[in-house]
């Protein structure tokens, strides 16, 4: 047992700390949640339930880690007392891996922690989100670094771009900016959902997505699935994406564009309702998958 309390590495395998290609990073933040609280268990449960996924991946091919070589990062810790403080360390953290070689995942937290992962990663990145709410805030009870805030301080952090699907819950300073910004493209969960254009809706997310140039950054919180899928999370809503809209959104990503890095985030931990940590160890697990069907066919060429 490590000293964050855990018998083992992320899907149980033995952690790589020798140039990994993949680096797990636990992110335990939590310092803005509005709703429900506990999402700074979430990356420990996370891990937790991998220990219970399928390793093969249909990608892949084959059963993770497939000669490569996985490291589940330490818990970050902070003995910084105040909001700014700890993203500075979570920006300088981001920082810290986009130097390395190997591909990291961030598992939060709140999703707070995605500004500070962008300006470690510098400009011109751009973010793909998976998310019930909008995130587009200016501020929420005089804080404007809140997580209903994360993906207007991304922008301010240095994305070029924001992809947005699964969209509903939002206020109407988040629609008029959504309508006026023409570097943020929503997709709506109501019209993927939509009973005769849906599909068409959803075949236009992922053939724009397929589009994006430049590096990448994927944003998953958890709530952008269905409420059904991911009960215990901070402010779970219905009507949200299967499972296998964030899986074709994942595999999209990695098929077409250069994604440098990934979030999944807000996770609040239920002893006796596992679905969502198993789901988002899931779609981490997924992203792994990819990652490495990548660099086996760079290498294979």
């Amino acid at each position: 047992m490590d000293e964050d309390g855990l018998q083992s590495g992320f899907l149980g395998l033995q952690n790589e700390d020798d140039n990994p290609d993949i680096a797990i990073i636990p992110v335990p933040y939590e310092l803005t949640t509005s709703y429900g609280h506990g999402t700074i268990n979430g990356p420990k449960s996370c891990i937790e339930a991998s220990w219970q996924v399928e390793l093969f991946d249909d990608k892949l091919e084959d059963e993770i880690p497939a000669g490569f070589k996985i490291h589940t990062a330490p818990f970050w810790e902070t003995d910084k007392g105040t909001l700014v403080g700890q993203l500075d360390e979570i920006a300088q953290l981001a920082k810290d891996w986009h130097q390395n070689n190997a591909f990291p995942i961030f598992i939060g937290g709140e999703h707070g922690i995605l500004p500070p992962i962008i300006r470690g990663f510098g400009d011109d990145i751009t973010v793909i989100q998976i998310d019930a709410h909008a995130d587009l805030r200016s501020q929420l009870d005089g804080e404007k670094y809140s997580h209903a805030c994360a993906a207007a301080r991304a922008m301010d952090e240095g994305a070029v771009a924001l992809f947005q699907a699964g969209i509903r819950a939002y206020s109407k300073e988040e629609f008029e900016r959504i309508k006026k910004d023409e570097n943020i493209h929503t997709w709506f969960a109501r019209d993927i959902f939509h009973h005769t254009d849906g599909s068409d809706h959803w075949n236009n997310w992922l053939e724009s997505i397929a589009s994006i140039r430049g590096p990448v950054h994927l944003s998953i919180d958890i709530d952008g699935l269905d409420g059904s899928l991911v009960p215990a999370t901070g402010t779970p809503v219905p009507g949200g994406l299967t499972y296998w809209h964030a899986v074709q959104t994942i595999e999209t990503a990695f098929e077409n564009l250069n994604v440098v890095s990934a979030d999944v985030n807000e996770i609040v931990p239920q002893k006796d309702t596992p679905l969502t940590q198993f789901t988002a160890a899931m779609l981490v697990t997924k992203i792994i998958g990819c990652k490495l069907n990548e660099i086996q066919n760079s290498i294979r060429r």
